[in-house]
């Protein structure tokens, strides 16, 4: 399963990255999460179904102080995806 993944709220400077690399590396997903010039979080979220929602549903509560507002999924084509999980 590979999906697309945007977060608003408050989401930027509370850890949400490096706590949503934690759980994909935990879950055995490949990919990667990066800031927005938003303020939103964008991630790429690559292998088992199972192991994929669970980082989505990590990434719709997010760290402690986060505050999520909204999450947008999208399906995605197979591709190119980092043989492990990158924070940019």
């Amino acid at each position: 399963m590979r999906v697309r993944v945007r977060v608003r709220g408050r989401v930027q400077g509370v850890w949400f990255r490096e706590s949503t690399r934690r759980a994909a590396e935990g879950a055995g997903v490949r990919g990667w999460v990066c800031n927005r010039r938003d303020g939103s979080v964008e991630a790429l979220l690559d292998g088992a179904s199972a192991a994929v929602r669970s980082v989505v549903d990590f990434m719709g509560v997010g760290p402690e102080q986060a505050r999520v507002a909204e999450v947008a999924v999208t399906d995605e084509p197979p591709g190119e995806t980092p043989a492990g999980f990158e924070v940019h």
